[in-house]
């Protein structure tokens, strides 16, 4: 009888061995599928920066190298003197605006811009950058096209003037050092070009491959789930239904482009109201993608506290504006009444 026990208990210990062992298995599984999906998504997205960045920084080399930035003052002035710029910064906003912060920052790289006129731009493009195909994902799952861009580039703006009042003098014009000028050898300008982009492509390669392998790893292994209930509790501070927390997280930490296709169809599941929808629209419309855009920006030496904590802020700040206007237009409605 003691013999028939002990070989229960043996078969028992071997039991929750060879039960330790496959979970070891298929956890090692996950992760390696998580490494190999984040190596393949981190590389895919780095080439495809390379794309823009080179390019486009080419590009602008060769405006600076013909002084032509220098020709066109008088008509960028007015739009860049509004939100405390030099006229040189248009450059890199509109390029932002129009197709995204990684075109902004080839731009950046190149023009020798303050530290703090770098901020005054990289808060604006984190804002309002890639407004043409992020703004027809938006209008695919919720909220107007036209809506939308016009709350980004107007949040855009305030955020801008708001942050400069902390920093030091931004509407200085750029001195361009004599590499840059159309009086240097452009053989010369090429080079120096070709040495400083092969720098900023290694920097930018580090760190969209870290974030990348990160994120597909915690997906692979489910733990994703655990971000879903922490944020849960937070939904009111930003305005909106618990039942947008899962597309709100998405949007967040994957951004509008990476996270377009799931917020897409969980959209047409969920059954979310208008308004759940619009005040979505409006948070994640002004801050999503609050992993990887920023840190393309520390590559610039910027303060991170600039890249994440304003836009985060303004998005709290308009969700809740969007909420009160509807019951004072209420309000309003009533009070005519009366009279």
């Amino acid at each position: 009888m003691n013999r028939n026990r002990k070989d229960s208990a043996d078969d028992l210990h071997d039991a929750r061995v060879d039960m330790a062992g496959t979970r070891g298995l298929a956890l090692r599984a996950k992760l390696k599928g998580g490494l190999r999906s984040g190596a393949r998504k981190g590389w895919d997205s780095f080439f495809w920066m390379c794309k823009i960045i080179v390019p486009v920084s080419f590009l602008v080399t060769l405006l600076q190298w013909s002084g032509w930035l220098s020709h066109a003052d008088f008509l960028l002035n007015p739009l860049m003197r509004l939100i405390s710029l030099p006229s040189e910064a248009a450059l890199p906003v509109i390029s932002g605006m129009l197709i995204n912060i990684y075109a902004a920052i080839a731009i950046m790289a190149v023009i020798p811009f303050s530290t703090d006129q770098m901020t005054l731009i990289a808060v604006f493009v984190l804002i309002a950058h890639n407004l043409i195909a992020e703004g027809i994902i938006q209008f695919r799952s919720g909220i107007h096209i036209v809506k939308i861009t016009i709350v980004r580039i107007g949040i855009a703006i305030v955020t801008v003037l708001i942050v400069s009042q902390f920093l030091g003098n931004t509407t200085a014009s750029i001195a361009v050092p004599a590499s840059l000028t159309f009086q240097s050898p452009l053989a010369g300008l090429l080079g120096v070009w070709a040495i400083d982009m092969l720098k900023l492509l290694l920097k930018i390669f580090l760190i969209i491959m870290g974030i990348m392998v990160v994120l597909e790893s915690l997906r692979w292994l489910g733990w994703a789930e655990y971000l879903f209930s922490f944020f849960r509790p937070l939904m009111k501070v930003f305005g909106l239904s618990e039942r947008t927390v899962m597309l709100w997280v998405t949007a967040v930490f994957f951004g509008l482009m990476y996270g377009g296709a799931v917020i897409r169809g969980e959209v047409e599941q969920a059954g979310l109201t208008k308004r759940e929808l619009e005040h979505l629209h409006i948070s994640i419309g002004i801050n999503h993608s609050m992993v990887e855009d920023p840190a393309l920006f520390l590559v610039l030496g910027l303060n991170g506290f600039w890249l994440w904590v304003p836009k985060l802020i303004m998005a709290i700040i308009t969700v809740h504006i969007f909420r009160v206007i509807p019951y004072l237009k209420n309000k309003a409605c009533v009070f005519r009444i009366r009279r």
